[in-house]
């Protein structure tokens, strides 16, 4: 046996993703789909990160009514269970007080996109897609792209290994949670129709 066969390898700093197709989507995305583009109807928006598109104003989904406050719940699950998951990987507990949810609605039409961003003040940020729109010719949707939050890691540590842009094709129902550090963008619409997501962010009390 060689000395070196003892000795132990791992990983450090990983950036922790959950992703889960929620089983009522079917019935609750209808609701959440009619309620979105009937306020884009009345409210014109604001404009962030947003390149075109509907960008509505940031709060806990109001004007979603039932629906709204259904998917909040959901969102509030995910942040608990992805949590845990993290903590026990640490062999410990979370210890704080709770969550301070800020959640708005996106539309993008063909050409619409959002630029490379990250959400400071923030723990947890995500997404859930209501609607992806029609596919573009090959059968993807408009991607939401993540991109490695350690340049150095990609740029020059074997970077031939290191994958430092990962693409999510949506599907309706689709919720993805990740640190808020991690740079995101949303890829130009190039299929047809309208692509509706709700995207949110979380914090937890007291921060960070």
């Amino acid at each position: 046996m060689r000395e070196l066969d003892k000795a132990r390898t791992g990983n450090l700093f990983a950036t922790p993703i959950l992703t889960h197709t929620w089983a009522d989507a079917a019935e609750l995305n209808p609701a959440l789909r009619a309620a979105i583009l009937e306020h884009a109807a009345r409210s014109p928006g604001v404009e962030l990160t947003n390149y075109g598109g509907w960008h509505s104003e940031v709060g806990a989904l109001e004007f979603c009514g039932e629906a709204g406050q259904r998917l909040i719940r959901h969102v509030l699950g995910m942040a608990e269970e992805a949590t845990l998951r993290l903590y026990a990987e640490f062999e410990r507990k979370p210890q704080f007080q709770g969550w301070t949810l800020s959640a708005w609605a996106n539309i993008n039409g063909p050409g619409d996109f959002n630029a490379m961003h990250t959400h400071p003040g923030a723990t947890w940020s995500g997404v859930y897609y209501v609607d992806p729109g029609e596919a573009k010719t090959g059968g993807e949707s408009t991607a939401l792209h993540l991109s490695d939050p350690n340049p150095a890691r990609t740029n020059l540590s074997f970077p031939e290994l290191s994958n430092s842009n990962v693409l999510f094709n949506p599907e309706r129902g689709l919720m993805i949670l990740f640190p808020s550090y991690v740079p995101h963008a949303v890829l130009p619409h190039r299929g047809g129709g309208q692509r509706i997501s709700i995207a949110f962010n979380l914090r937890k009390e007291p921060f960070p």
